[in-house]
């Protein structure tokens, strides 16, 4: 039983873990690593000014733009890939 215990452990673990190096991926993809210089403050500071606007009363408007911008660059990217590699996109979604 312990066995099976640490095995589903084990797997919500990685999971957990590709899902950090997923969103980390989206930081770099989207310039922010190298315009902010690295920043982590800075970093850490705008995704704290995205949270407090999409708890605000222009959140839903927020939410939309910032969706339509993040599919746009996934197609985008998607184009790009499939015109060099057509194993897949180069962005997951």
């Amino acid at each position: 039983m312990a066995r099976h215990d640490m095995r589903a452990w084990q797997v919500e673990r990685r999971k957990r873990t590709r899902h950090l190096i997923e969103l980390g991926g989206l930081v770099v993809t989207a310039g922010i690593v190298e315009l902010t210089g690295d920043d982590r403050a800075t970093i850490l500071g705008a995704l704290l000014w995205m949270a407090d606007k999409l708890q605000s009363e222009d959140g839903e408007h927020a939410r939309g733009v910032w969706t339509t911008k993040g599919k746009n660059a996934f197609e985008a990217a998607s184009a790009t890939h499939s015109k060099t590699d057509p194993t897949g996109p180069a962005v997951r979604r």
